[in-house]
């Protein structure tokens, strides 16, 4: 049985000062995360008048700015761009960041009004689905090196090429999903499957998680996968965080979190993403990196 190594991921948000959020990039590496990532829509989807940083030129620039942690976008979104321009992105960065990248992708939300304010269509969740499943598999082929030709329902390419990548055999492919349909793409392509909750509190978020993993299950036996050979990373929500002022039910002490990310880990997750706090919340952040992250990744 494969057995990948446990991981904790670190999400930081693009709507700061661009000292402070290339701060939080640094202090993610200086205290040991393995991976660091940031959004991918043109506003913020909830408060469209917040400036916002683009995902791709804000990954290159930390890219060069660091040295060890992992980079990427949590997670692209597929309406924003074609497959082709992807993974020049992604290749671009994989080569700045010296091999730190990894393809994080999904279908986006339909809630989202960066799709109206810059023009591009707003398919509905079936769409989005059915797309997807070419736009990974033109991802995956231009990623791992070779030309490229694709013609499909949704998606075309001709001879497509992009740098080859830093990473063997091509950079890891994250896969946002929830749903069925998508939960089988993350099961047949991906290198990661990411979820999520968006309830609020400890025990919602565990019931959710093993729901999810339940689910995952059952996709990666659909098409004859070994689950143990998918990272499974779930990123740690709190739907009442906007309302709090940035606060995170999760960061109230060292030993709750413990609690919370042990259980996951526990139902068979090898990642934990959670968001930087606000400045109340910094001094749990900084201990569970040094005092909990070690020993769950050790576990």
């Amino acid at each position: 049985m494969t057995t990948l190594e446990r991981r904790f991921q670190v999400e930081v948000l693009p709507d700061l000062a661009w000292e402070e959020f290339l701060r939080r990039f640094l202090h993610a590496e200086e205290l040991g995360f393995d991976l660091a990532t940031t959004a991918d829509q043109f506003v913020d989807w909830k408060n469209p008048s917040v400036p916002w940083f683009d995902v791709w030129t804000a990954l290159a620039a930390v890219a060069q700015a660091t040295d060890r942690i992992r980079l990427a976008p949590c997670v692209a979104q597929i309406p924003m761009r074609d497959p082709a321009t992807f993974a020049r992105q992604v290749a671009t960065v994989d080569h700045i960041s010296g091999g730190r990248v990894e393809a994080g992708l999904g279908v986006g939300l339909t809630v989202d009004p960066g799709y109206a304010i810059i023009g591009v269509p707003n398919w509905g969740n079936p769409e989005r689905a059915r797309r997807f499943k070419e736009y990974v598999e033109i991802v995956d082929s231009m990623l791992s090196g070779s030309p490229t030709e694709y013609a499909g329902e949704y998606y075309t390419v001709e001879s497509a090429t992009v740098h080859e990548s830093v990473q063997s055999p091509r950079p890891p492919i994250t896969i946002a999903a929830m749903a069925p349909k998508m939960m089988r793409c993350a099961a047949t392509y991906g290198d990661t499957w990411n979820c999520m909750s968006f309830g609020s509190g400890s025990e919602t978020l565990i019931a959710d998680a093993t729901e999810l993993k339940t689910k995952m299950d059952q996709a990666c036996d659909e098409v004859g996968r070994d689950p143990s050979t998918l990272r499974h990373s779930f990123l740690m929500f709190d739907a009442n965080a906007r309302e709090s002022g940035g606060y995170l039910f999760y960061w109230e002490s060292v030993e709750h979190f413990a609690d919370v990310a042990g259980q996951i880990l526990a139902l068979g997750f090898n990642e934990i993403g959670v968001y930087y706090p606000i400045n109340a919340q910094r001094d749990v952040f900084e201990r569970v990196a040094t005092d909990v992250m070690p020993t769950l990744r050790d576990h």
